[in-house]
C-alpha cells in the first residue's frame, strides 16, 4: 500500500519539483502552501508524512509542529523540516519540539528520499516488533492461566497431551494408551477446547513444563 506524504511549502516551485521526484507506486504527495490548510487536510485524510519548511506566513514551522504533537490525532505522524534555517540553535528547536529530521536547503534531493525510507523502514520494525511482542505476551497470558489451572485436565487427558506433543498420531497414541482412536480424537478435542487453540500444531507448539511439574500423571480422574 502506498504512503501519503504532505508537502508544507509557501515556495510552490520548490515544493512541486520535490513532488515530482518523490512521487512513486508507492508514495503519494500532496501539497499544500500553508500551514493551517496542513492542519485541516490532516484531520480530513490519513497521511503518513509531512515534509514542511520553517520560514512561512501566518505560522511558521516551529509552531505548525507544536500544534501537530499536541493533538491526539496527529502526534504520532513523522514530520521532516526541509529549510534554510541552518544554525545549530534552529536545528536543535526543531527536534526539541519533535521533528523527525531537519535537512538545510539547499539539498539533495536524493538525500530526503533517503531520510524519508529511513523514517519509514524504522516505522515497519517498530510495528512489526509491537506485534511479535504482543504474540509473545498473548502465549505466556496463555501459558501461565494453563499452569496456574492445571487441574482443569485429567490424568488421562495429559497423557494424551504428552503424546500428541512428541509428534505421534491419534492411531500412535491410541495404541500406546491401549484405547480406541475414536477415544483419543475425544481427548484431542477436549483438549483443544480447554487450551482454546486451533489445532494439534498449535497445541504442541506451546511449552507444558510448568503443567507437567505440576501434575505427574498420578490423578485417576477421567
Amino acid at each position: 500500500m502506498y504512503k501519503q506524504i504532505l508537502i508544507v511549502d509557501d515556495d510552490i516551485c520548490l515544493a512541486y519539483a520535490i513532488q515530482l521526484y518523490l512521487s512513486s507506486d508507492e508514495k503519494k504527495i500532496f501539497i499544500v502552501d500553508n500551514p493551517n490548510s496542513a492542519l485541516q487536510l490532516l484531520k480530513l485524510y490519513p497521511f503518513d508524512l509531512v515534509i514542511s519548511d520553517i520560514i512561512m506566513p501566518t505560522m511558521d514551522g516551529y509552531e505548525f509542529l507544536t500544534q501537530l504533537r499536541s493533538d491526539s490525532s496527529l502526534f504520532k505522524i513523522p514530520v521532516v523540516f526541509l529549510t534554510a534555517k541552518g544554525l545549530t540553535v534552529d536545528r536543535i528547536r526543531g527536534y526539541d519540539l519533535g521533528c523527525n529530521a531537519y535537512l538545510t536547503k539547499p539539498f539533495h534531493p536524493s538525500e530526503l528520499l533517503s531520510i524519508i525510507n529511513n523514517i519509514f523502514n524504522n516505522l515497519n520494525s517498530l510495528r512489526d516488533s509491537k506485534e511479535r511482542l504482543l504474540v509473545k505476551n498473548s502465549k505466556i497470558d496463555q501459558l501461565t492461566s494453563l499452569s496456574n489451572n492445571w487441574r482443569c485436565f485429567t490424568s488421562r487427558e495429559i497423557s494424551v497431551l504428552r503424546l500428541l506433543i512428541k509428534g505421534m498420531t491419534n492411531k500412535e497414541i491410541a495404541s500406546s494408551l491401549n484405547l480406541s482412536i475414536r477415544n483419543i480424537e475425544k481427548y484431542v478435542s477436549r483438549l483443544l477446547s480447554k487450551t482454546k487453540t486451533r489445532n494439534r500444531t498449535e497445541l504442541a507448539q506451546l511449552s507444558w513444563s510448568v503443567l507437567f511439574r505440576a501434575n505427574d500423571g498420578t490423578r485417576t480422574r477421567e
